[in-house]
């Protein structure tokens, strides 16, 4: 994938270093020295200039982008960083909100995701981007562990499966626990119990720990 990252501090460092090995990921950066050390430190290309400036933007080839992620420090700047993305046609904007009085206008703005919290920006996003049928929306006792959102996909090979045979696979981590199902075909949240089936297109809840929960997606994807 094609990745802008629009600011260079903490947060953005974090995304280019877990993202540059697998993706093209270009970081646009104000500060001439944090942008050097990007590259030097990362290998990602940079590109020196205000993320929010429309001639800087095509220079970091927003027209090819596929994921633009706005970790600036200024809610207003990565709020016009997302309004440019959207009106150049990109289809993922990830943003870092400071302000939630801003979250409206942020999806007004086209962002496909919000994270408030400082320490949930890296693994939300990177989920996000590496794995569209999976989304964390929470995490659980100072990170011990998180809630995610999984999409059964079209052929899975546990669709029609009862809860309670899939969780005695041995495949499945024994410590990751299915919290709840949203079937969209009917529109309607469903209590789990052991003898209710899952079908492709649910949407499961589960909590676990960040390896379990890899585990358990890795399972339940057919990975």
């Amino acid at each position: 994938m094609y990745i802008i990252i629009a600011g260079g501090g903490i947060a953005g460092r974090n995304l280019t270093k877990n993202l540059v090995q697998k993706h093209d990921v270009i970081v646009i950066e104000k500060e001439q020295s944090v942008a050097e050390k990007i590259y030097s430190r990362y290998g990602a290309v940079t590109v020196l200039g205000s993320a929010t400036r429309i001639d800087i933007l095509k220079e970091a080839g927003i027209e090819k982008c596929d994921v633009a992620i706005a970790v600036m420090r200024d809610d207003a700047d990565n709020l016009s960083f997302s309004l440019l993305a959207k009106n150049f046609g990109v289809d993922k904007i990830l943003v870092r909100m400071r302000e939630p009085e801003y979250e409206n206008a942020y999806q007004m703005a086209g962002a496909t995701n919000i994270a408030a919290t400082m320490e949930l920006i890296v693994d939300r996003f990177i989920t996000d981007i590496e794995e569209p049928d999976v989304r964390k929306v929470a995490s659980l006792g100072d990170g011990k562990a998180e809630v995610s959102i999984l999409t059964i996909p079209p052929e899975s090979p546990i669709s029609g499966m009862k809860i309670s045979d899939i969780v005695s696979q041995k495949t499945f981590p024994e410590n990751c626990v299915i919290a709840g199902i949203y079937d969209k075909a009917q529109d309607r949240y469903i209590v789990p119990r052991g003898n209710r089936e899952i079908f492709a297109g649910n949407q499961v809840f589960l909590v676990a720990s960040k390896d379990d929960m890899e585990s358990a997606a890795d399972f339940l994807l057919n990975k």
